[in-house]
């Protein structure tokens, strides 16, 4: 019977318990006035609304966006969310160890001499306004031909053929005739004669003072250059005003190059060209535009460019093939950066401005033609601004990451007229 009286023992001590602190609640309210409105506690914050994604990416990849979320399809993990409130209007700023890690460099927009530069290829050819026809002025025979043949080089005054002329003898011994008569309008007509007939005044003079007939007669070379054409053979007959040799004299070369049709409108005639042998790349030589040819050539669309060449040495040979800097000689000017500050995407060209702050933010702009290692801007830019010439793809993915695009070139050009009216 003694556990039956513990458990209604400790049931009642329970009961008893439970019904103290029931009216002390009680009283406890009763006691406690009710809240003013101005007492009441404030109402909680209203909930901030979601961050707006602007897409999402790989750390291993950043610069690849994609727009849905999902697990990444180069690594085994889960794309990350990038937000739109950790974007910057101002740029991006990178620690200094890092930019002296990276190698940055900066350059400055400047004003050069935008003269336009074209590099194009070319072939050596002969001077076709250098050349030497050698012909006969009375019909004879061939008695001797030197051993010379085409492509064979000559030097002025050197011997290439000799003839028999008949008609010379006896124009010869019509001058020695008239001499004795003393009628100088008659041995004037007699010289002209043998002028005419081919005789040179030194002939004409030896034979007045020997008296002695000359009908044999030796060709020379009238100039150094390469034979392009010899006719003549032993023993064959020439006629009157037959070619007997060509020669092309080598004093002065052509070099021609194949501009393309839109390029060359930028040329004009006095243009300077740097010139570059492949025979001898340590050389370089300097020439002019002489001529830009009219024809246009309808295969390949382009138009022939002529620069003459000195040729003293002869050490330039027609077939030699050269590399050309062609080089307008304009004095306008332009702004201009290194071409290797430019990040070019395929629909449009961008740079990295750096500002006074340490801060990068891309840029679009416009640009022109190449001078030399510079690239001409026409819009997007002003003079003195800096640039970042080397790691500005590395800014340019942490400008993609930041949410940071590019200000438009043509809204910086009206800026600029807006500051500069």
């Amino acid at each position: 019977m003694k556990p039956f009286n513990s458990l209604a023992v400790l049931l009642g001590a329970t009961a008893l318990v439970a019904s103290g602190i029931g009216i002390g609640w009680q009283l406890a309210l009763q006691q406690i006035p009710p809240a003013s409105p101005e007492q009441m506690p404030a109402s909680p914050e209203p909930v901030k609304p979601a961050q707006k994604v602007l897409y999402w990416y790989d750390p291993m990849m950043p610069q690849q966006h994609f727009d849905k979320p999902g697990k990444s399809p180069f690594m085994d993990m889960a794309l990350i969310p990038k937000y739109a409130e950790t974007t910057h209007t101002n740029g991006i700023s990178i620690d200094p160890l890092r930019t002296e890690n990276i190698g940055m460099r900066l350059a400055t927009v400047s004003r050069l001499a935008v003269a336009r530069q074209l590099e194009v290829s070319g072939l050596i050819g002969f001077n076709d306004r250098d050349v030497a026809v050698v012909q006969t002025r009375s019909p004879g025979f061939v008695e001797r031909v030197w051993p010379l043949a085409a492509g064979d080089l000559v030097n002025a005054g050197q011997p290439l053929v000799e003839l028999l002329l008949p008609e010379w003898a006896s124009a010869q011994q019509e001058l020695l005739a008239v001499r004795e008569l003393g009628e100088p309008d008659l041995l004037t007509a007699a010289r002209q004669r043998l002028r005419l007939l081919g005789m040179p005044d030194n002939l004409i003079q030896h034979l007045e003072l020997s008296g002695v007939v000359e009908n044999r007669y030796t060709i020379t070379a009238p100039i150094s250059g390469v034979i392009q054409n010899l006719d003549v053979r032993n023993g064959m007959s020439v006629m009157n005003a037959q070619t007997l040799v060509r020669i092309n004299g080598l004093n002065k070369v052509w070099l021609e190059a194949a501009v393309a049709e839109a390029q060359a409108e930028t040329l004009s005639i006095g243009d300077l060209a740097e010139v570059h042998l492949t025979a001898y790349p340590e050389q370089g030589m300097t020439g002019k535009i002489s001529t830009i040819l009219p024809m246009l050539h309808e295969n390949s669309r382009s138009v022939r460019v002529r620069i003459e060449l000195d040729n003293q040495q002869h050490k330039l040979r027609p077939g030699m093939s050269a590399q050309i800097r062609l080089s307008s000689h304009g004095a306008d000017t332009g702004l201009a950066v290194p071409s290797e500050a430019l990040i070019r995407t395929g629909k449009r060209t961008l740079v990295m401005l750096a500002d006074d702050a340490g801060r990068y933010t891309p840029q679009e702009v416009h640009i022109g033609h190449e001078v030399g290692n510079f690239t001409v801007i026409s819009a997007g830019l002003e003079e003195g601004q800096q640039v970042v010439a080397s790691g500005q793809f590395l800014l340019d993915s942490e400008a993609s990451l930041s949410g940071i695009t590019a200000e438009p070139a043509h809204q910086q050009h009206q800026h600029q007229m807006e500051e500069n009216p």
